[in-house]
This record gives C-alpha cells, sequence and structure tokens, in this order.
C-alpha cells in the first residue's frame, strides 16, 4: 500500500479515497462559526512561554529532546542533529496580517535565537505549516547557513520564491541522508494549496526521522487510514510518535483524525514508546472548544502520553510519561 505518490492531471492523489470538502461544505462551516458558542479560544491570556536558547549550547544527554513551539512547529534534537518542523512563527495562520486566526501565544523562541540548524523540514504548503515571513527569515539566517532544506514535491518552487537557495524535494517512499540522521517521507491523508484555486498541485506527506539510536515518526497532518498500521510495522517501532489532535470536525475527517483518530492510529502503528499530541493549542482552526482535543487524549486509557509545555526544550526518556498541564486555566 504505501508507495510513490500518483498524480490524476496536475492533482496529486490520496492513498485512497478522499473528500476534503465543497462550496457546500464552505457555507455550512461560516454559518456554524457564526452560531458557535464553544471556547475557540482562550478566555485569558496564555503565557508567555521563552525558551532560553543558552539551552541548546550542549547536546541532550538522552540523545533526544523536543522543543514544541505550539501547533506543529518543533524543534527537534535526535542523536546529534537539529531539525525545525514547519516553522510557522507568524501572527496569524493565514494569507493576510489583519485576518485569519490569530495566535493564542507569542512565540517561546524569537527567530533571530534559533540555533544552528540542521535540517528545515516542511510537510506541506498550508498556512499553518509554512509561515512566508518565517522562511524568508530562515533563509537568510545564520542558523540555517549549512541546513539542508527538505519538503515535498512542488513545495520547494514556494520556498525558491521566499529565499531558499537550495532545497530537496521528496515523494513518499523517498529518503534522505544528513548525517546520521535519515528522512524518509511517507503518505499521508490530506491535500494542499494556498489558495482554492492551488489544491493538490503541491504533495503532502508524513516523516519518519531515523537516527542510529532513536527514531520518530510526524505524523503531519493526516486523517485517519489504514497505511499506518503499514506505516509501523515497516518503519517502527518509533521513541515518539507525533500525531495532529486539532483542527478536528465530523465534517472533514477525512483529512484530520482529531483526539479519538490518534489514539486509534497510535494503537494501529504498535502503540510503541510515547504518543505526542501536535496541531492544538495555538490557533482556532475548527468548531471546537480549544482544550478539548487535549482534554479527550488525556481522558484515553492505556496510552504513553508526552505532552510538554510550549518552548520548554525537554528530553524524552524512553516511556516516561510527560503530561504538562500549562493549558488549564
Amino acid at each position: 500500500m504505501l508507495g510513490k505518490a500518483l498524480r490524476k492531471g496536475k492533482a496529486y492523489m490520496n492513498p485512497v479515497p478522499t473528500s476534503v470538502g465543497g462550496l457546500s461544505t464552505f457555507f455550512y462551516v461560516l454559518w456554524a462559526y457564526l452560531t458557535n458558542r464553544e471556547e475557540r479560544t482562550p478566555k485569558r491570556s496564555l503565557g508567555p512561554f521563552r525558551t532560553d536558547p543558552r539551552l541548546y549550547e550542549e547536546p541532550p544527554a538522552s540523545g533526544l529532546r523536543v522543543t514544541w513551539m505550539g501547533h506543529s512547529s518543533t524543534l527537534l534534537e535526535i542523536d546529534g542533529i537539529r531539525v525545525l518542523i514547519d516553522p510557522v512563527w507568524e501572527q496569524r495562520a493565514a494569507p493576510f496580517e489583519w485576518a485569519g486566526p490569530k495566535r493564542f501565544f507569542a512565540p517561546p523562541l524569537r527567530l533571530q535565537e534559533i540555533p544552528r540548524i540542521d535540517v528545515v523540514l516542511l510537510s506541506h504548503d498550508h498556512y499553518d505549516h509554512l509561515g512566508a515571513h518565517t522562511i524568508e527569515h530562515l533563509a537568510q539566517s545564520q542558523a540555517t547557513t549549512g541546513a539542508q532544506w527538505v519538503t515535498t514535491l512542488g513545495v520547494g518552487n514556494l520556498l525558491k520564491k521566499l529565499g531558499v537557495k537550495d532545497v530537496r524535494e521528496l515523494d513518499w517512499t523517498e529518503s534522505l541522508r544528513v548525517g546520521q540522521l535519515e528522512v524518509t517521507a511517507l503518505p499521508s491523508r490530506h491535500f494542499s494549496g494556498r489558495s482554492l484555486s492551488t489544491r493538490f498541485e503541491t504533495l503532502w506527506a508524513s516523516f519518519v526521522l531515523a537516527g542510529p539510536r532513536h527514531r520518530v515518526y510526524y505524523g503531519a497532518d493526516s486523517g485517519e487510514w489504514e497505511g499506518f498500521k503499514e506505516i509501523g510495522q515497516a518503519y517502527g517501532p518509533f521513541d515518539l510518535t507525533m500525531l495532529e489532535i486539532g483542527a478536528f470536525d465530523p465534517l472533514w475527517a477525512d483529512i484530520h483524525m482529531g483526539p479519538d483518530g490518534a489514539v486509534r492510529t497510535f494503537r494501529a502503528m504498535g502503540a510503541t514508546g510515547l504518543m505526542m499530541p501536535i496541531h492544538w493549542g495555538l490557533f482556532s482552526l475548527a468548531l471546537h472548544a480549544w482544550r478539548q482535543p487535549i482534554e479527550r487524549i488525556f481522558a484515553a486509557e492505556g496510552l504513553k502520553i508526552w505532552a510538554p509545555e510550549p518552548g520548554r526544550p525537554t528530553e524524552v526518556g524512553a516511556g516516561i510519561e510527560l503530561r504538562s498541564e500549562w493549558w488549564r486555566l
């Protein structure tokens, strides 16, 4: 089932039939947004969260350390390699600076303070995963002078327009080695496009990050599908499995798994190591209350959860849970 991405005309296709919704869905969601009474954004200010950049002067003793910046933006240190994943430092996850979902808290680490990066990884081109101003800054930063930029098919053109000089695009099941780290792109069930007219024209993916001592799965954005079991069998076991839990609604369950889907997916992948919930806690991108995804994950039975506070570089111990409750007001 795991194989290269297929195209129909200009459009990339999902690994299984998938609905992403059309105009009828848009108008329903618009009305639901206007009438919804859930606490979609925090009533009180969150943070401030602050990352001490001096902590990066010493490598993690365990070989695996993660700094979660909120949503899916993550600085991963794995077996001597630093990977910056889906960086978004923008105020809004939108094409405009004056409208769209606004972040709940300021970035814990200033862009000017980011340490030397070995890999910048972009899973797809949606605004909540690829911040244009963030990329423009990073492309000119000393921190990324020697970095390998890695993304999916077609996204490299956008990155080059934003100032990235050298980028490697991966198809599903293709790999790239950076030092001792092997980066492999794998299928996910989602879509792409920074406008309605460019949907599916670039590829989306999940990733395996495999070093000599540790293995991490970054699920990026995906709905549930049977391929997760095969990913776990073929590329696991994983020390840390990063799965999205937020921005979920039954209307778009095909492309966002939500907290219950993340639990099922983690178990389908073998439930080894720790599950790290991502894609939550920073932007209001759905109709549910902003804390609902993490509350449901914490309530699930039989899971080893690793949920750190935003901005805190935290070492991952084998099988040792972390359930930060920074989100409880």
